[in-house]
């Protein structure tokens, strides 16, 4: 969890790069005396995790060992991977 914070992959991204190819022929088109502020990618993936008002921000797990925080992460990142 902490590296996809420093490292994002996924469909989310994905669904990003699209957002922002549909926010551009969108903002070309757009009337802007209709709408004066311009799209954004996230309004054109609705569906998106990241867009969704109202969420919950995620809070980070900060544990007082170092070394138990180095195990949480390595745990998280690498489920299958015995400690």
């Amino acid at each position: 969890m902490a590296f996809y914070e420093l490292e994002p992959w996924g469909s989310h991204y994905d669904d990003l790069r699209a957002g922002t190819i549909a926010s551009m022929i969108a903002n070309v088109h757009r009337d802007t005396k209709v709408r004066d502020k311009p799209f954004t990618a996230l309004e054109m993936t609705p569906w998106n995790e990241h867009s969704r008002t109202g969420a919950a921000e995620p809070v980070p797990i900060l544990l007082e060992d170092p070394e138990a925080q180095s195990n949480l992460l390595l745990t998280m990142m690498f489920p299958n991977k015995a400690a």
